[in-house]
């Protein structure tokens, strides 16, 4: 079997991951120990996030003519691929998680939502919360004012109650 044929699924299944993608995130992973490893895979798995490690030259031919082809730059060295399939901040913040436990493990870049970040803007984009929580906070924020005006009409109806 020509080394071609035995690549070409490998890039495939990148492919994939990326076209199903709302954000990647590179990370070097050197001078991780075993056991933070498995819990950092386990923590993204848990979290609806895809982490491989791949070689550089099948990442770099699977992000070509995608908006992922600007995380290029960053392929060298070890470096492990996170997919965020769900939640586009996922990435990110679990892998910002994970440096809590090893600072060895370092953002390279990014792309998320379509738009480029380098190391620093990927540590930025960890700190916003994910879309359940935000929609959470909206809708908290939007029912408070109603509780309030509601215990307000209450009180009026039981106070104009008192009176009659």
């Amino acid at each position: 079997m020509a080394k071609v044929e035995l690549k070409k699924p490998i890039i495939d299944e990148i492919s994939k991951y990326v076209a199903d993608a709302k954000a990647v995130v590179l990370v070097d992973y050197r001078g991780l120990t075993v056991e933070q490893d498995t819990k950092l895979r386990k923590s993204l798995r848990e979290g609806g996030v895809v982490y491989k490690v791949y070689k550089n030259t099948y990442l770099k031919k699977a992000f070509a003519g995608t908006v992922y082809e600007a995380l290029a730059k960053h392929l060298d060295g070890p470096t492990a691929v996170a997919f965020g399939l769900e939640d586009a901040t996922a990435p990110a913040r679990l892998l910002s998680d994970g440096m809590k436990i090893s600072d060895k493990l370092e953002f390279k870049g990014g792309v998320v939502d379509g738009t480029y970040y380098d190391a620093d803007g990927c540590k930025v984009v960890a700190n916003i919360p994910s879309k359940e929580v935000l929609i959470s906070r909206l809708l908290g924020s939007l029912q408070s004012p109603i509780a309030n005006l509601a215990r307000v009409l209450n009180q009026i109806a039981e106070k104009k109650g008192e009176v009659a």
